[in-house]
């Protein structure tokens, strides 16, 4: 990409002349005199230099939406270029949720790079609305997500599915009330809930207890309070938290009632009760995003047939 477009696309990733000057080491009059004779060929401005950050105008929004372009289209060139040279080796830049960095990935991940030792892997750690933003921005070469809402114009590929249960501390009294329906962390090894003749209980039931839920902007927050509005009731609600395994495990130790995924019951415990919800939002499907681009590397492709192939 050649010198002024840089120039001008670190000006609008930093928000200011001085801190873009920096971080391309080079003075700042030198930047503002090179970006002075763009903005005096084409006869416009581009930034509005009296906001604090720097803004776009509407001749800058032009010359940004080309710029990435560009720059997507050199990155795609070296990634078919690197293809060619030799079809196992390559970078991959994944993104996930806490819960699928700890629950889901470790495991493939491994048995991945086993298989394909040459092939380099960023693993990105970031809430599911911070990676939907790095995947749109090509930051990203793919991620995971059960949020359909913003999947319109990206590629992707179904992956798997979890079920949403609620989990109750076992010294409840309302678990003897209930105890017909009652399932243990073996039964959900065993995916006994999975089963059509599992009994589920309404939430309508349950709505004297206290409930840990996640915070606002999380999928299975929306979903949360669906199922309560399909219940017809507000949940008490005690704490709310930013990761559902800390849910899950505060709801172990006895603090409040939880809804948590299947996905996380990996050993047994005789702190929680578990219990199958008798609605539709419980069931996520979960697909692997890429970003609606040109070309997808072959490291990427690679790793989708793995996971497609070898995660159950």
């Amino acid at each position: 990409m050649q010198q002024d477009f840089q120039y001008i696309l670190k000006i609008y990733e930093e928000g200011s002349f001085s801190k873009a000057a920096e971080a391309l080491y080079v003075t700042q009059p030198t930047l503002s005199i090179a970006i002075q004779k763009i903005e005096s060929s084409i006869g416009m401005p581009l930034f509005d230099r009296s906001r604090r950050p720097l803004r776009l105008t509407q001749a800058g929004e032009i010359y940004i939406s080309m710029i990435q372009e560009m720059k997507q289209m050199e990155t795609d060139i070296d990634h078919q270029l690197q293809d060619i040279r030799e079809l196992h080796t390559g970078t991959l830049t994944l993104g996930g949720s806490h819960y699928m960095n700890s629950y889901i990935l470790p495991s493939v991940l491994s048995q991945f790079s086993h298989s394909y030792p040459n092939i380099q892997i960023h693993l990105v750690e970031e809430s599911s609305a911070v990676l939907a933003s790095m995947l749109t921005d090509l930051k990203l070469d793919l991620t995971f997500s059960c949020n359909e809402n913003f999947m319109d114009k990206l590629e992707k590929y179904p992956a798997f599915y979890d079920h949403i249960m609620l989990a109750v501390p076992t010294n409840h009294p309302i678990n003897e009330k209930y105890c017909g329906a009652a399932l243990t962390t073996q039964d959900i090894l065993t995916q006994k809930h999975l089963a059509v003749e599992c009994p589920a209980i309404s939430l309508s039931d349950f709505q004297d207890l206290d409930f840990i839920l996640l915070n606002e902007g999380n999928n299975l927050y929306d979903r949360s309070i669906e199922m309560f509005r399909e219940a017809g009731f507000h949940p008490k609600i005690r704490i709310t938290l930013a990761q559902l395994v800390t849910a899950y495990h505060l709801a172990e130790s006895g603090y409040a009632a939880t809804l948590i995924s299947d996905r996380l019951i990996r050993t047994p415990t005789d702190n929680l009760v578990f219990y199958k919800i008798n609605s539709a939002q419980t069931q996520r499907l979960f697909y692997i995003l890429l970003p609606n681009r040109r070309y997808t590397t072959h490291a990427a492709k690679m790793f989708i047939h793995f996971f497609l192939t070898n995660w159950k």
